[in-house]
């Protein structure tokens, strides 16, 4: 069943009134007509299987049948720093990630991004990431949209990571030594309900002093194996281990 999330001053009551392009995306893309079913997301939560009493050219109007009693949210909330890469590499990150569970994502302007951002290009680039995270989130059935911070440097992030339980980063340099810190040790010491800060860096790794300044703030090291992973691999790497591990392997 096709899902929508939808603004909270857009529910009452027993109805939900869908408007822009969710609206052009039911009527025209799935051709979907009075009384078919969708469900509806609300930005709590939770979610109802709605049925469409009334449509036009401004809004969808659909009422509340039932509401369901799931959760796919990870029990871990994990938020992924992740520097900005070349290409489509950050849709990529977003996308899947998504689909993986992470709770938040933080777009990072490294010492060493390729990427640069203007004013400009930054407006255009969170309107897109925007859109691909909560068109992600209906397919794979959340039931919350991630939230996209603006872009920050390190500095910025570091200054509020204290609401934090666990603050990790992906660093290279541990793979190659033999009194590595693995991201197993790491996801062995983390409970449900704590909140975690993942920092990615970018092609060219972090600069020796973003290194110093994480460390000096209490930002962990750790290794995602043996191999030296792209920038978008490594977060899918971490966010699908911390998965298996309170999501299936706490289960059996």
């Amino acid at each position: 069943m096709q899902r929508y999330f939808v603004p909270s001053e857009n529910w009452d009551d027993h109805n939900v009134y869908i408007k822009g392009d969710d609206l052009h995306h039911i009527s025209r893309v799935m051709r979907f007509r009075t009384g078919h079913d969708i469900i509806c997301n609300h930005p709590d939560g939770q979610a109802a299987i709605c049925e469409i009493t009334g449509m036009d050219e401004h809004h969808i109007s659909a009422e509340i049948r039932e509401w369901l009693q799931e959760s796919t949210e990870m029990p871990i909330s994990v938020t992924v720093a992740q520097a900005l890469a070349k290409g489509d590499k950050f849709d990529h990150v977003l996308q899947k990630g998504t689909e993986l569970g992470a709770s938040a994502f933080i777009p990072i302007q490294a010492e060493r991004s390729v990427v640069r951002w203007d004013d400009k290009k930054a407006t255009k680039k969170m309107t897109r990431y925007s859109r691909i995270v909560k068109e992600a989130s209906e397919q794979c059935h959340r039931n919350k949209v991630p939230h996209l911070h603006p872009a920050q440097t390190i500095s910025d992030v570091l200054a509020q990571s204290d609401d934090f339980d666990h603050k990790l980063f992906a660093y290279e340099e541990e793979a190659k030594t033999d009194a590595f810190q693995t991201f197993a040790q790491s996801v062995g010491r983390m409970t449900s309900g704590e909140r975690v800060l993942l920092v990615i860096g970018p092609e060219g790794g972090f600069s020796p002093k973003e290194v110093v300044l994480m460390k000096q703030e209490g930002v962990t090291p750790v290794r995602l194996g043996p191999r030296i992973l792209r920038t978008e691999t490594a977060a899918m790497y971490a966010l699908a281990s911390i998965s298996y591990h309170f999501e299936e392997w706490e289960c059996t």
